[in-house]
């Protein structure tokens, strides 16, 4: 059953925002109790900036000694909002991408207990999806796919997205020290999510871009993103399939993998051997190598089958208590 008047706290990671914080600032509602900005060594000194030009009572400036990337900056303000007694944290970008007034939105289905974690999706009106430039949508489309293969979040699109909201029950089961610290963080913290259990839904966002520029590039990340996402993909599917259970889907990835290596490796050497002696293989032989590849396709298809409907589904904000601090 959802809670009611959950108190609803906003963290801003503040690096060289100086010229666009104090809007977003003013342009967040009543409904949040708590604004923590987190200046992340900022050259700009925004943390003061704020300070010394904005007036609301609700906010909190914090400071990371040393530039932690925007998830050491995120993780900071989590900590502190929980600390103040946060139930539902919205992270929201200072540049003024993010339109504050989406967060009642972005929150809705955390309050009606329906998600444990909520993120923006721009990729829904197919109007901002044509204003977009040809990079950033090849890009976010390969990168969402990779995401959704490592995080097993198979529903949820525009990883990058960085307008979230979370319950502090999920995040009392996230290990923020262990969460990647830069551009990653968003993905990470999707794969983090997936083995602790939490339910995660994908909120219709309008694209909001007005000049400002973005410290993301696409075309320089896809490579360490492509690395990241295989390893949590290792990561995830070992500890969900092996280290905490053994299901069907464990078999049919298991001995699908092994037919498919056989097959292939098989194959190659005795079309090599073949080649080298001028001689044609076998239709035995070809059978040999082809069946294996066949049948360990569709057992490895079955397996992904198998994980596209197993899907976190119960929220844990209803299966655990009002929870301890984050880790």
């Amino acid at each position: 059953m959802a809670q009611l008047n959950q108190k609803i706290a906003v963290v801003l990671p503040c690096y060289r925002s100086k010229a666009q914080v104090l809007d977003v600032i003013a342009r967040i509602g009543p409904e949040v109790f708590l604004i923590v900005a987190v200046d992340d060594a900022c050259p700009m000194e925004t943390g003061s900036h704020v300070e010394a030009h904005c007036k609301d009572p609700r906010l909190i400036v914090v400071r990371n000694p040393v530039n932690l990337g925007v998830g050491g900056a995120v993780s900071h303000g989590y900590r502190v909002a929980c600390e103040r007694g946060a139930d539902i944290i919205v992270k929201i970008d200072s540049d003024g991408q993010m339109n504050p007034a989406h967060l009642t939105h972005i929150v809705h289905p955390i309050v009606a207990g329906l998600a444990d974690y909520t993120k923006g999706n721009r990729f829904f009106n197919i109007e901002d999806v044509r204003s977009m430039p040809p990079i950033r949508v090849f890009g976010n489309a390969v990168l969402s796919f990779l995401s959704k293969l490592s995080t097993g979040y198979w529903t949820i699109f525009d990883p990058t997205n960085g307008y979230t909201a979370i319950h502090r029950s999920a995040l009392s089961m996230v290990p923020l020290n262990k969460v990647d610290r830069r551009f990653f963080f968003e993905s990470d913290m999707l794969f983090r999510l997936y083995i602790a259990g939490a339910v995660v839904i994908d909120v219709p966002m309008r694209a909001n871009y007005a000049g400002e520029k973005s410290n993301l590039h696409i075309g320089g990340v896809l490579l360490p993103f492509l690395f990241k996402h295989l390893r949590n993909f290792a990561k995830r599917v070992f500890y969900r399939y092996y280290l905490r259970d053994m299901n069907i889907g464990s078999l049919e990835l298991l001995a699908g993998l092994l037919l498919l290596s056989f097959g292939v490796v098989f194959g190659l050497r005795e079309w090599i051997a073949a080649a080298a002696a001028g001689l044609t293989a076998s239709a035995g032989t070809v059978m040999l190598a082809g069946l294996p590849i066949l049948v360990g396709v569709q057992l490895v298809l079955g397996f992904l089958a198998f994980d596209l409907a197993a899907v976190p589904r119960i929220p844990l904000q209803t299966l655990l208590a009002k929870d301890p601090m984050p880790r």
